[in-house]
């Protein structure tokens, strides 16, 4: 059922790695070989900070494509580099959770348990008693109740719902007129729909459209000034829509790791960081060691490592990702071109454990 995030949530790691400290060091060598024999497929760039310095650095060709305001477009055969803007695909949803951070720690947003409903107030004929009791932080936490089933339909066909959405006259009714199917906080289930009414929290409560608080608030500060933000219906998409370069990848990671502080300055707060990353939702079962998630982050509990060695991640469509683990001091950034694959998981565990020096094969 959860196969995709099984992938990434049981990532064995090595308990003899501190951090990745030398950029010779021979196990970064030998991924970088896999990768490029193609052992590892579909990988399109590599970037590893380990104990706030750059130790790899790799960017490799293939096949791409981009998602703009009217679905996928192809981009055939890319030689991809540092300036390459790539798809993040639901690493966007991990950037929204910061910006949500930031429009909080302003006072914009007074509580996680306002009913979302109060920031739509054109739709007063959905204020039903079920609806009302949706508040934020279940659409942070994709336990919103709604009716919302992204398994049973590629991102191809307009039956997803995530694509239906973006499709349908307005966005935001489609989403909030959905069927309730279990009480809301006590269900994951996962939803770009919820994370469309997240971006729109974040605009309607800052009064600032979302692209240019994130360019003003976060990528500014964080040095990011090239990237691109595809929209649905006039509205970027939260749940999906951003390009941005590896390095500025990067950057997001480590303004995490750092606790949301970047070049000595504050850009998010440090509680927000540690409440984002901390689990609120239970996306498999096992209560020690299964997949949970927080505020749009994923989180894994590390647990074959000794002493355990958790961690989150920004997850996106295709393979990428950002990974932070704090017990190793480590930021593995990673792009790919696997859209829609049933086996998109495995190359992007497979460049962390070769980078953490375990075994390299899921």
């Amino acid at each position: 059922m959860y196969r995709r995030w099984r992938i990434w949530a049981s990532v064995v790691l090595c308990a003899t790695c501190v951090a990745v400290a030398r950029a010779d060091d021979p196990n970064l060598a030998a991924l970088k070989a896999r990768i490029e024999s193609g052992a590892i497929p579909g990988i399109h760039s590599v970037l590893v900070v380990a104990d706030g310095k750059t130790v790899a650095e790799w960017y490799f060709t293939g096949n791409d494509e981009a998602l703009g305001d009217r679905g996928p477009v192809p981009l055939g055969r890319v030689e991809f580099g540092p300036a390459t803007l790539h798809d993040m695909r639901s690493v966007t949803k991990s950037v929204v959770s910061i910006l949500f951070g930031i429009a909080r720690d302003d006072g914009s947003i007074k509580s996680l348990d306002e009913p979302v409903l109060d920031y739509f107030p054109e739709y007063a004929d959905l204020r039903t008693p079920e609806r009302l009791k949706i508040r934020v932080r279940d659409v942070l936490t994709m336990t919103s109740g709604f009716d919302w089933d992204e398994r049973k339909y590629p991102y191809t066909d307009p039956r997803n719902p995530s694509i239906a959405m973006e499709i349908a006259p307005d966005l935001f009714r489609y989403v909030l007129s959905q069927q309730i199917a279990a009480p809301p906080g006590t269900r994951f289930a996962y939803s770009g729909g919820d994370v469309a009414l997240v971006g729109a929290i974040i605009a309607r409560a800052t009064k600032v459209p979302l692209e240019r608080f994130a360019k003003e608030r976060l990528f500014g500060p964080l040095g990011i000034g090239d990237f691109e933000w595809s929209k649905a219906n006039g509205n970027p998409r939260a749940e999906a829509g951003l390009r941005l370069t590896t390095r500025d990848m990067a950057k997001i990671g480590s303004l995490m790791l750092a606790g949301g502080e970047w070049g000595g300055k504050r850009i998010v707060s440090r509680a927000w960081v540690e409440l984002s990353t901390s689990p609120h939702a239970t996306v498999e079962p096992d209560p020690k060691c299964g997949t949970k998630y927080g505020y749009l982050w994923w989180l894994f509990a590390g647990c074959a490592a000794e002493p355990p060695a958790p961690g989150f991640v920004a997850n996106g469509n295709g393979g990428q990702r950002i990974w932070v683990i704090a017990s190793r001091k480590l930021v593995v950034a990673s792009t790919a071109g696997l859209y829609n694959d049933p086996q998109q998981g495995e190359p992007p565990l497979a460049v962390l454990t070769g980078v953490l020096g375990g075994s390299a094969n899921p």
